[in-house]
Parts: structure tokens; C-alpha cells; sequence
């Protein structure tokens, strides 16, 4: 299968590639593209040219400039001086996204065209989305998506979300300290340890912490050890599951990673995450000033622009280091997300002291069209844009526009090395990360979709974020955010066992989660886990 895939990338990476050199009108009149050029397809800028829009009005409800604001609002800027349509955005902060269109939505209300969010809303906006038609699930540029990222747009095996991003978490490291050989003795004549890429969390703080508060790159300011998402309510929940899944995903144990399915108990506080918890608590002793407050953002600039030894999250910090404007350009790596020395079997109730990986393929960007739009063939054709060859490659180039790999021909180490001046050695290294993330493991975690998924994520950010700042252990912040997801007696938690029958799943607000017993269209890969 891998094979098959990388054969195909290779052929959809060749045409890209064929076109770099072929400068355009519209890489003149938008140099947004100038690396490329218009790239021929179905919703190229020479094919928007040709429609005419004028006249037709479409609203969009968008995340806060830079993260994927940014590029939304340039490309309809885009979309409107080659259609004629009026293209009204809306940036909104990452908090309230969510409500911003859910409220509409119950509401009856069509106040937005088309809607950005997490990908993992689905389950809740679902049934106010018009599914993707079929002649833009057909087109050759969907046909370049991976598997994994057409599954995360879909739900029954119908694309509701249309893909503009893909995301996955994994490490980003200092390659000019990891493999100085100055640095290699130092750290062994100190520690007794190897400095290498760190193969799990306790490596991982133990290295972080050794190169923290100290001019390590000579540069004249203090460097530290990580750089990670510790605010609460800006997506810290999703850096506290790519710290637990080498701890809590057992890959001898099947049925949930964030629930048991026989008996819908939570098991955010066992354990495992316990164990992951107890780490990110030691890792506010080596972020950097202020670094239990970063929100994304604050992550992106502090290891692009140099601040830190290690980062990891989705790939905007990574790409940041490599941009041409970066002091740090080549002198970054890529590396799956640490592993453990240990896993937690709930099954024996023992901990198994064997190492274990389990890549975390977290929520994404992602936009939709209202089933209420009136303008839903421009909407798509909107999205069908931003998303072609020729934006998507310029896209994926900038850190801070949050739009990182999805595609198949993005995983071709050439592309980095021929558009953007990568290394050769690390184009290599990211893209094969990338990939055996995508394709290779069989112990992935995906993120949880479920209904009333975002008080989910707000109980484990409320809960994680009272131990970091001491005020809970971290066995008792997450017996806390268990209690706000499970209730016995179902009055109070998220989640609650059925009074109608002890197999079939039960929420307090009358929404059902996936299981392997229920219904038809209620159970996806990606609900639980």
C-alpha cells in the first residue's frame, strides 16, 4: 500500500514541480503563487477567471488573523477580484468558533455562507452542513488528499467538510545542538546520557531541562528547553493528549483511548495520562519566561524564531524555523512525537515496561458550507480555490497561516528542497515523519468526535491547566475532569449511563456517542478511539 502511494505522489509531485518555472499572468498580478504559478485544475486561477460572480454575496465566519485567518481573507480577496463575487470575512478568536455558528445554526439563522472551525465539530454541525457535491469529491485535487484526511472530513463515508489543512503533532528539534559533538560530550560527561533525538518524554524533559536559561546557540540571549501550548482555552487539551498517548495507548488493549466502550467510564484519570500529566507539570520548569501562558502563537514565534530546543504540536513552528526569514533555517528537525518506557494495560491493571509510540493525529482547520447558504455553488467554489495546487503549495511555505500538509504530493522531500531552499537531509527526514505518520503506524490516536466535544476539551484544558499552575496534583485535576465527564446518576457529568438499557450509550443532553453498538451513522474511526 505504501508503495502504491508513494508511486502515485511521485507522478502528482512531478506535475507540480513542472510547472515552477513557468512564469504566468497570474503569478504577476498575485505573486502569492510567484514560486509556481497557476497550476492547471479545476479551480485554478485560470478557471476562476472564467466564472462570473458579480452580483452574489458570500459571508465567511473564520478563525483570528494570522493562524488560517490570514489565508482565508487573501484568498477571497483573490476569489472575488477573479470572480466578481463580494466576499465579506468574519475573524473570530479560536474560543469562541465553535458558538460563534452553533448558536445560528439552533437558531434557524444563515448569518455565515460558509464556516472555518476544528474539525472535530462535526459531530454537532453535521446535520447544518451541506455535504461536499460530488463533482469537488471527484476532482483531481481531492483525489491528491490522503485517506486519513478525507476521514477526517467525513462522517458515514460522506465528505462534509471540505480539506484545507492537515495536522498531526510531532517533535520539531534544534538539529545544530542535537548533533554537535561539542554539545554530544558536554552532555554525556555531565549527564552520563546520550544526547540524541529523544526517544521518550523522560529523555525528552531531561535534555529540555539541561538546556535551559543558558546562550547555548551564542547568539548573545538566553535559550531554553520547550517551547509548548500551556494556555488555557488556546488548544492546550490537544498537547496534553500528544504528551499521554505513549503512556495510555495500549496497543495489546483495544476498545477507547478516551473512554471505555462497554461501559462509557472515563479514563482521562488513569494512570497513563496521570504519568503524562506529572511530566508537562516538570516542563514549566523549562519553557521559557511566561511559556505556561503560550497560546499557538506564542509557540510558532518562540522555537521558529529560535528561542528554544524543542517544540512540538502542529507543523506552523517547524515551518516557521524554515523560512527564509528564519535565523534558524536548516538548522531544524523532525521526529515522531516521544515515546514511553512504559504503558498502562487497564485490562490487567499493571503497567507494562516496554516501550511504546502511538502518533497523535490531531484536529485540523477545516471550513464548510451552510446547508441555509444561498450561494452554495459560489461557496464551493470558494473553498475548491483556496484549496488548489498552486495556493496550497504557497500556503504550506508561511508558518503562521496554519496550513500544513494533507495532501499526498506534499510528502515528496523535492518539493521542500526545489520551492523553499530546504536541506536536502531534513526535506527527507520531515517528509518521511510526516508519512509514517499518515500511513505506517497501527497505533494511532485520533481526536475525539463526539457530540458536545468542545466541553469536553474545555473540562481537560480547565482541569490541566489548575496543575500546571500547582493548584491541583495532577491525580487530582484529572479526578476532577473525569467528574465533569462521567456521572453515575446522570445528572451531572458530560456522560452517563442509560436508563433504558446498560449497552446503549447515554448523554445527559439527549446526544448519543459512538460506540460499537450504535446505530447506523452514529460510529466513525474517529469518534472514541
Amino acid at each position: 500500500m505504501k508503495k502504491m502511494i508513494k508511486i502515485s505522489t511521485l507522478t502528482v509531485t512531478a506535475s507540480l514541480l513542472a510547472v515552477a518555472a513557468q512564469a504566468d499572468k497570474w503569478s504577476d498580478q498575485f505573486p502569492h503563487i510567484k514560486n509556481t504559478g497557476d497550476i492547471a485544475g479545476e479551480c485554478s486561477y485560470e478557471s476562476m477567471s472564467k466564472k462570473d460572480y458579480s452580483g452574489q454575496k458570500l459571508t465567511i465566519n473564520t478563525h483570528a488573523v494570522p493562524v488560517i485567518g490570514e489565508p482565508t481573507a487573501l484568498h477571497a480577496e483573490q476569489f472575488s477580484k477573479l470572480t466578481g463575487a463580494e466576499v465579506n470575512v468574519i475573524h473570530t478568536p479560536a474560543p469562541d468558533l465553535y458558538s460563534k455558528a452553533m448558536v445560528p445554526f439552533q437558531a434557524g439563522q444563515a448569518p455565515y455562507d460558509i464556516v472555518f472551525g476544528f474539525s472535530n465539530f462535526i459531530r454537532d454541525w453535521k446535520q447544518y452542513l451541506q455535504p461536499v457535491p460530488a463533482k469537488y469529491v471527484n476532482m483531481r485535487q481531492m483525489q491528491d488528499v490522503t485517506q486519513s484526511h478525507i476521514d477526517v472530513n467525513s462522517w458515514d463515508g460522506e465528505m462534509i467538510q471540505f480539506p484545507i489543512d492537515g495536522d498531526r503533532h510531532y517533535l520539531k528539534y534544534r538539529k545544530d545542538v542535537i548533533d554537535n559533538p561539542e554539545y554530544q560530550a558536554k552532555y554525556k560527561a555531565e549527564t552520563g546520557n546520550e544526547l540524541r533525538v529523544p526517544q521518550t518524554w523522560k529523555e525528552y524533559g531531561e535534555m529540555a531541562t539541561f538546556f535551559n536559561g543558558w546562550d547555548w546557540d551564542n547568539d548573545g540571549e538566553l535559550e531554553y528547553g520547550s517551547a509548548e501550548v500551556m494556555k488555557k482555552d488556546d488548544l492546550m487539551f490537544a498537547a496534553f493528549f500528544s504528551r499521554s498517548v505513549a503512556y495510555a495507548k495500549n496497543p495489546r488493549v483495544p476498545g477507547g483511548y478516551f473512554f471505555d466502550l462497554e461501559s462509557m467510564e472515563p479514563l482521562i484519570n488513569g494512570p497513563g495520562f496521570v504519568e503524562a500529566l506529572t511530566d508537562w507539570v516538570e516542563a514549566t520548569k523549562y519553557v521559557p519566561p511566561g511559556g505556561i501562558n503560550f497560546g499557538l502563537g506564542d509557540e510558532i514565534n518562540s522555537f521558529g524564531g529560535g528561542q528554544t530546543l524543542f517544540s512540538f504540536s502542529w507543523d506552523d513552528a517547524f515551518v516557521a524555523a524554515m523560512q527564509d526569514d528564519s535565523p534558524i533555517k536548516n538548522k531544524v528537525g523532525a521526529a515522531p512525537l516521544p515515546g514511553s518506557d512504559r504503558v498502562w494495560n487497564r485490562s490487567s491493571g499493571a503497567w507494562e515496561n516496554e516501550f511504546n509510540q502511538a502518533p497523535y493525529i490531531v484536529w485540523g482547520w477545516t471550513a464548510a458550507v451552510a446547508k441555509a447558504s444561498k450561494n452554495q455553488d459560489v461557496a464551493f467554489d470558494y473553498l475548491c480555490f483556496f484549496a488548489n495546487d498552486a495556493n496550497h503549495q504557497a500556503d504550506i511555505a508561511i508558518g503562521r497561516f496554519g496550513v500544513n500538509p494533507f495532501k499526498k504530493s506534499d510528502f515528496v522531500p523535492e518539493l521542500y528542497v526545489e520551492r523553499q531552499g530546504w536541506d536536502p537531509e531534513i526535506a527527507k527526514q520531515y517528509a518521511e515523519t510526516l508519512m509514517e505518520m499518515e500511513e505506517g503506524s497501527t497505533n494511532r490516536v485520533f481526536p475525539l468526535r463526539v457530540p458536545g466535544v468542545f466541553q469536553f476539551n474545555s473540562a481537560i484544558a480547565t482541569g490541566t491547566s489548575k496543575a500546571l499552575a500547582g493548584q491541583l496534583s495532577p491525580q487530582e485535576a484529572l479526578d476532577e475532569v473525569a467528574a465533569l465527564f462521567w456521572d453515575p446518576q446522570g445528572s451531572l457529568g458530560l456522560v452517563g449511563p442509560s436508563r433504558i438499557g446498560p449497552k446503549l450509550l447515554w448523554l445527559q443532553s439527549g446526544l448519543v456517542l459512538s460506540s460499537p453498538r450504535a446505530p447506523k451513522g452514529l460510529s466513525d474511526r474517529g469518534g472514541i478511539n
